[in-house]
């Protein structure tokens, strides 16, 4: 039986806002995403999503929070399960296919860089370091010391660059150089 206050119905819609926070903040951001533009997409009254969530800063701390979830299990559902351990290298390109899948609509990637950039809202940012302290766990549990967790985080981050600019799709030098085409 539910605990007083929750039912199974508010868990749904909690999903569904959590869902829609995240479309809406992947395109606008933190600062130029409204509350009403996320109650409108779910089919709910502004007052209603502050029934269930505080404030905006609120909804996207539970935001990040469902995106560090669904990281960890993407990179997790990746890693081999020989029970052999991998050789660095192909740990770590394993790591690296298991986060293309997860980014490869953009929306996730771009939500989480929206994240850093709101990072100074104190919720917002609780939930951010919350989301890097798991997703190096993580990393660290699959790849092995902190050299490898480094360079894990160093190649997603031109990872990300390639992914948001486009740049596998750029005939250009310099994008060849970013892209090891």
């Amino acid at each position: 039986m539910p605990t007083a206050g929750t039912s199974t119905k508010s868990d749904e819609r909690r999903r569904a806002i959590v869902a829609a926070a995240i479309e809406c903040f992947a395109r606008k951001g933190f600062y130029g995403t409204a509350t009403h533009e996320i109650a409108d997409r779910v089919g709910i009254s502004q007052p209603y999503l502050y029934r269930l969530y505080a404030n905006k800063q609120a909804l996207f701390a539970a935001a990040v929070d469902h995106v560090s979830v669904v990281m960890t299990e993407t990179l997790t559902a990746h890693a081999p399960t020989s029970g052999e351990p991998l050789a660095p290298e192909a740990a770590l390109q394993a790591a690296r296919d298991g986060y293309a899948a997860l980014v490869a609509d953009r929306t996730i990637l771009r939500f989480l860089m929206h994240a850093n950039c709101a990072a100074g809202e104190p919720l917002v940012g609780q939930a951010v370091r919350g989301c890097y302290a798991k997703q190096v766990a993580t990393v660290r549990q699959l790849l092995g010391d902190d050299d490898a967790v480094r360079n894990w985080f160093g190649a997603g981050m031109l990872d990300n660059v390639v992914a948001v600019l486009g740049l596998a799709d750029i005939d250009e030098p310099w994008a060849h150089v970013l892209t090891a085409q």
